[in-house]
């Protein structure tokens, strides 16, 4: 604990308030008692601290006064640990306005590095900002990360809920820092940020934030200032509707009406890109923005989004944590699978305006998507053995898209699982992959099963949100743990946001209509996957005889005939006959694409074979061409989806289960019918079987994609 004295306190806090002037541009500019707290035991006690405290506080502009205290004083620059580009962009500009200068090393700037490393040695850099995937980055790590921790003068973990595993973003890179906190020169302070943590995960991240010195289980000098979570400006509702045209036209009809601009989130990106396509047919100036918008066009479109210029995005949570801007509503089509995570959207709302609307509009498909990201939980135990096995056996560096040769896992499920294994010491990531370090490993059933408990129980709380009778806000701070009054005044149920559930005539027949046009585009796949060879396939490079474009009805993730073929391949669900809606929804994808077949093949099924013969059989007739083969099941042992979890092992299981039967004509176009694209590998190499056999052309047809 620093001795200043009350005369030294004093004046930093002038100094404090000085910074702070600068850096809101304001000369009226005061800190609030709690933000000055958390800034003295930064800059003139070196402490220790985590700040949980509501969106718009101001917590970025503690950090900001600290690091020029600190700086002032001779300390090494303050290094940020962020998780998004936005946030890191939105930081950047504000520092510049204090005279501070900020930097960032991130994925889209590699061609900086070089200079920025050379002038933070050289004393230039106020701030570095840093995602936490650069931190086990083995360059960075080993290079960089050392000369970091022996010179930063403070360190930031903003959204620090990142860390716990009770986190409803919880996230593997975020663990590394425990490393660097634990190879910080003693006295450095640290920061610890976030606007969203329920008392459990507030003590999790304290105790991790504590010296190394300190026993387990105890804070030690940490200083937690927690305080109300309450969101003043914004007002709560929900508006059910029983379907997804409806929830569509609400929006058509009600967007014009909400204040300024703001956020329309969605649950997956497919939404995203039908979503906007709609608003903007019915003339409002929306965009699409996810995970997979290129980066240029992220900032672009956030800039827009800041200035006015569009009345929304229609996004994913990829536009989440750190985006700040003057936003008059947010709009949820579709309900996370938590109240945390909720809170967390909603708060981009309200920042700078006394006055913003957030609705909720739920569809029943929202807990089949919650089911999907759920699946792609920790994997099971012997899965870890494997990947450990496999890297101990190659004696080597192995990559990511090698190892899936061995391991039943897709690649993002694989990154994630090896990021786990090396923050617990059992593999490490180095230049050309991972290897293993044969230190053992425990895998701890028992943690997997509560965290996994923990997340079915927010799934229960969010469903309980949508028929809540009483206040919403009151709701969702309890779930945050934060003391709130019984009323709000502000929510739907307190009377504060008149619910107009009201959709228009015409705005529903477009809704219907919009929905209800059938065709996706089944883009073929054009590379085969990485080191076959592994696996005795003599593949590699690009794909020269597979299939062309082909179409299916919908993704099972849209929101118009997403539904229906939800309920169809449903494992509840009895095989049969393809129904009614999805025979004309079928039509209507032929009319559309009109494709000029010869003859017709079709992909044999375990699970639904009456389904898929009555397809190709359906077909065959409205198109006039015969049927002359089937993709067909030769290996029954090869169970249905095997492999499906990666691209090499689901082309060695296809490869082992499926062979041609039939003649094709030589130089024929032939129609490839299946119920389901999952991964496009089965329908590839059935088009790689055909165009051996004489075909010229091989045109894939699906009721189904599933994303």
């Amino acid at each position: 604990m620093s001795s200043a004295t009350v005369t030294d306190r004093t004046a930093a806090r002038a100094r404090a308030e000085a910074s702070l002037r600068a850096l809101v541009g304001r000369d009226d500019a005061v800190l609030r008692e709690d933000q000055w707290t958390a800034i003295e035991a930064l800059a003139v006690d070196r402490r220790r601290a985590l700040v949980v405290q509501r969106t718009g506080w101001g917590k970025s502009a503690v950090y900001f006064v600290a690091t020029a205290l600190l700086r002032a004083e001779g300390a090494g620059p303050t290094v940020i640990v962020s998780p998004l580009l936005a946030l890191m962009r939105n930081q950047i500009a504000a520092a510049d306005r204090a005279g501070i200068h900020a930097v960032t090393i991130n994925s889209t700037n590699p061609e900086d590095w070089t200079r920025i490393e050379a002038d933070i040695a050289a004393g230039k850099v106020d701030v570095l900002l840093v995602s936490p995937e650069r931190l086990n980055n083995p360059g960075f790590r080993d290079e960089v990360l050392p000369r970091l921790a022996a010179t930063t003068g403070l360190l930031v973990v903003d959204e620090a809920h990142c860390i716990s595993d009770w986190g409803h973003d919880f996230r593997p890179d975020y663990r590394r820092i425990r490393s660097m906190l634990s190879e910080l020169r003693p006295g450095i302070p640290v920061l610890a940020t976030t606007a969203t943590a329920n008392a459990r995960v507030t003590r999790d991240v304290a105790e991790q934030l504590a010296p190394p010195d300190v026993a387990a289980g105890s804070l030690g000098d940490v200083l937690v200032l927690r305080g109300s979570l309450d969101r003043e400006s914004l007002r709560l509702g929900v508006v059910r509707l029983p379907t997804a045209d409806q929830r569509l036209a609400w929006l058509a009809d009600h967007l014009g009406q909400l204040p300024g601009s703001g956020i329309v989130y969605c649950l997956t990106v497919a939404a995203t890109q039908e979503v906007a396509a709609f608003l903007r047919d019915r003339g409002h100036v929306v965009a699409a923005y996810s995970g997979q918008t290129e980066t240029t066009e992220r900032e672009a479109l956030e800039g827009d989004l800041a200035a006015g210029r569009v009345k929304a995005l229609i996004a994913t949570s990829a536009l989440g944590m750190g985006f700040d801007a003057t936003l008059g509503f947010v709009i949820n089509l579709g309900a996370p699978s938590s109240p945390v995570s909720y809170y967390q959207q909603v708060g981009r709302a309200g920042r700078g305006t006394d006055d913003a609307v957030v609705v909720l509009l739920p569809g029943i498909e929202d807990r089949d998507i919650w089911a999907y990201f759920a699946s792609l939980a920790f994997p099971r135990e012997q899965l870890v053995r494997d990947t450990l096995a496999a890297l101990a056996d190659a004696g080597r560096p192995v990559s990511t898209a090698a190892l899936e040769t061995y391991v039943d896992l897709n690649r993002n499920r694989l990154e994630t699982m090896l990021k786990v294994l090396d923050v617990d010491g059992a593999v490490r990531r180095v230049s050309g992959g991972w290897e293993a370090t044969g230190q053992p490993w425990a895998y701890d059933a028992e943690r997997y099963a509560r965290v996994a408990e923990a997340r079915e129980r927010e799934q229960r709380a969010m469903l309980d949100y949508l028929t809540h009778e009483g206040c919403r806000m009151a709701y969702l701070r309890g779930q945050l743990d934060d003391e709130a009054p019984e009323r709000c005044g502000r929510c739907d149920n307190c009377g504060g946001l008149p619910v107009d559930a009201a959709i228009s005539e015409s705005a529903a027949s477009d809704a219907r209509a919009a929905l209800e046009r059938p065709g996706v585009v089944v883009a073929p796949r054009r590379m085969w996957p990485t080191a076959l060879a592994n696996l005795g396939i003599e593949l590699k490079g690009r794909i020269n005889d597979g299939a062309d474009e082909g179409r299916a009805i919908a993704r099972l993730t849209d929101l118009g005939h997403g539904q229906q073929l939800r309920e169809l391949f449903r494992e509840t669900s009895p095989d049969g006959p393809v129904p009614m809606p999805l025979i004309q929804a079928m039509v209507a994808v032929l009319q559309e694409w009109r494709p000029s077949v010869d003859v017709i093949v079709y992909v044999d099924s375990a699970t639904r074979p009456a389904l898929v013969r009555d397809l190709a059989d359906g077909l065959s007739r409205f198109l006039k061409v015969p049927i002359v083969g089937r993709w067909s099941i030769t290996d029954p042992s090869v169970q249905p989806g095997r492999g499906a979890a990666n691209s090499a092992q689901r082309v060695a299981a296809v490869g082992r289960r499926y062979a041609l039967e039939g003649e094709v004509p030589e130089g024929a176009r032939v129609l490839l019918v299946d119920d389901m694209v999952v991964s496009g590998w089965t329908l590839t190499l059935a088009a790689r079987a055909l165009r051996s056999s004489g075909a010229a052309q091989v045109l894939p047809l699906v009721l189904a994609a599933q994303s």
